[in-house]
């Protein structure tokens, strides 16, 4: 009897093709960046750059990989195991077509995921690689963790904040995180960038929230224990000057005056009425001063005062809550269409304007590791796993950030 023979296994189905990925527009057009950073600076740097036309494509992928969302607009989503050889040299053979790569790792920690400068450097010489860390590369808190408000204590940014005879007080994490370290490293990145154009040559990027921090403070450590800012919460800026702060109004809002300049305080004191307008830069009578507008912004509501400061030169604002920004004359002018979940594309350019492209956390593995090169094959293979809720892609453990 004729021994039956198995039929061969089926080859797999190849991977759908998925749709194209609309090309980006913009400045910075042509300009693909991997983008290996998880905690804000990192992805909110690279949405900057997005937004101005890089091709942005986060490594890591999936939604699993997606510390923020709002900051994943205009960007593709790999979702690779750097664990895995096969993973390791797709992003390798990614890396070769970039013009830079973002990470935020501790010092040290790329080198171990095969994605280190020296690594990859050897293999795309014009590679600008970014490291955006809290504390840089070299110094004894190197390899510490921290968070912006660490940063702002340590770079003297903290202690001038908040009111005299309260605890200091962080303004979110707006300033090491956002200012000192993604729009420094954005900086940083287009200067490369533009430095590569002509010599052929990429280089490393040190960015640290720390130093960004410190180089913010520039106009203000000197000032610091003179009549200017003399103590925390006092001073022009700091919140001494009655000109130069917020005021309670009969509703419960607030209204900021910034009438610094004479001809600015003069229109406020008599746009309230007030009769002529004291030497507002005599210290001593800056309590008079505080107690005439602290009376009288407390006599009507915030709107009420809103209005009556329309169009002067008094720098005077409401203060308004988060939700509603974006119901602000000049905010709904600017930017029709934005919210919460989509601020603008900034700067403007005339001609080759930012743009805030669509949000697409959808796992683009396969379509851009065809774009390179590679085969479903090998795309496979070089894919994070699944983690069983329909999500792929690499979180980092803290001990990597």
């Amino acid at each position: 009897m004729t021994e039956a023979v198995p039929s061969p296994a089926p080859a797999p189905a190849p991977s759908p093709v998925p749709a194209p990925s609309p090309a980006p527009s913009g400045p910075l057009a042509g300009v693909r960046v991997v983008d290996l950073s998880r905690l804000a600076p990192g992805p909110y740097c690279t949405m900057l750059l997005a937004d101005l036309g890089a091709e942005v494509i986060v490594v890591g992928g999936g939604r699993a990989g997606v510390a923020i969302a709002e900051f994943s607009r205009g960007k593709r989503h790999v979702a690779l195991n750097l664990k895995a050889p096969e993973g390791r040299a797709a992003l390798h053979a990614l890396v070769k077509t970039a013009d830079v790569l973002v990470e935020g790792f501790r010092p040290g920690v790329a080198e171990r995921i095969g994605a280190g400068y020296a690594e990859l450097s050897a293999l795309n010489p014009r590679l600008v690689y970014c490291a955006l860390t809290g504390f840089g590369q070299d110094g004894p808190r190197a390899r510490e963790a921290g968070h912006d408000i660490t940063y702002l204590a340590l770079s003297g940014v903290l202690g001038g904040l908040g009111p005299k005879g309260a605890p200091p007080e962080a303004p979110l994490n707006l300033v090491a995180d956002f200012a000192g370290g993604s729009l420094i490293a954005a900086i940083g990145i287009l200067a490369a960038v533009i430095e590569a154009k002509a010599s052929g040559r990429g280089q490393f990027i040190d960015a640290a929230m720390m130093d960004g921090a410190l180089s913010l403070m520039a106009m203000h450590l000197p000032l610091w224990k003179t009549p200017h800012w003399p103590e925390r919460g006092d001073g022009l800026l700091g919140g001494g000057a009655p000109f130069y702060r917020t005021y309670a109004c009969a509703d419960g809002g607030f209204i900021a005056v910034g009438a610094l300049e004479r001809g600015f305080f003069e229109t406020l004191w008599r746009t309230l009425g007030l009769g002529e307008p004291p030497d507002h830069m005599r210290r001593d009578l800056w309590p008079y001063i505080e107690r005439q507008l602290a009376e009288t912004f407390a006599g009507a509501p915030r709107d009420h005062w809103t209005t009556l400061f329309a169009g002067t030169d008094a720098c005077v604002a409401p203060v308004l809550a988060p939700d509603e920004v974006w119901n602000d004359p000049h905010v709904a002018a600017r930017h029709p269409g934005c919210g919460p979940n989509r601020v603008p594309a900034v700067p403007r350019l005339s001609r080759t304007p930012a743009e805030a492209r669509p949000l697409d956390l959808s796992d683009h593995t396969t379509e851009v590791l065809r774009e390179i090169g590679l085969s479903d094959e090998q795309a496979r293979a070089a894919a994070a796993p699944d983690d069983g809720e329909g999500r792929s892609g690499l979180a980092w453990p803290p001990e990597l950030r």
